[in-house]
């Protein structure tokens, strides 16, 4: 019996996997930008690390290259076998305002995402409230405290808490508290 181990540096730089996907789908900066109504200017930054994109932003950036939010999360395409996946070896996506989101649910995990988020003070998903498929989602704080937006109404969430909602549902997090708020998002089936 062998132990596997995960492999070190997997952080992703988005703006280098968007190039690359893009690049390889032979599709201008400027055709991205019509297909996802964002501007040129915008993505070229994304691209470049310059700018980050909100999770709104990266679903329309995702769904105009044919593919799927979370396969920005794997750089070296999906894993076969099952994998110890080491804390500090988690794929990472800096994303919205002051955060970044890290995969525990390695791809191609069919019925099963997890997937955890840390947000510095002032920190959210971004400015605009998103959806993603129609799947049943459970957040999880496991530090700090968030605001977590469902349409027009807004729940205070603590340390422990937990809410669950559809993913079809306009939702947005923002880190209420003075500290680095950290959540944990639970996706059935994934939609990311």
């Amino acid at each position: 019996m062998s132990v596997q181990e995960a492999s070190e540096g997997t952080s992703v730089d988005v703006g280098e996997r968007l190039r690359a996907i893009r690049t390889l789908r032979r599709v201008t900066l400027r055709t991205l930008a019509e297909r996802a109504d964002l501007s040129e200017s915008f993505l070229s930054q994304v691209e470049r690390g310059r700018a980050n994109a909100s999770v709104a932003s990266l679903k329309r950036i995702a769904a105009a290259l044919g593919i799927n939010v979370a396969d920005l999360f794997e750089p070296n395409g999906a894993q076969a076998q099952p994998r110890v996946l080491r804390k500090e070896s988690r794929p990472a996506l800096t994303f919205g305002t002051l955060g970044q989101k890290f995969m525990l649910t390695p791809r191609p995990l069919e019925h099963l995402q997890v997937m955890v988020g840390e947000f510095e003070p002032g920190g959210s998903t971004g400015d605009e409230r998103y959806t993603h498929g129609d799947s049943e989602e459970l957040l999880v704080v496991l530090e700090g405290v968030v605001h977590l937006q469902l349409d027009t109404e807004v729940f205070e969430l603590r340390e422990g808490d937990s809410i669950d909602y559809r993913s079809s549902t306009p939702h947005r997090l923002a880190n209420a508290g003075d500290g680095t708020a950290e959540v944990m998002w639970i996706i059935s089936p994934p939609s990311y």
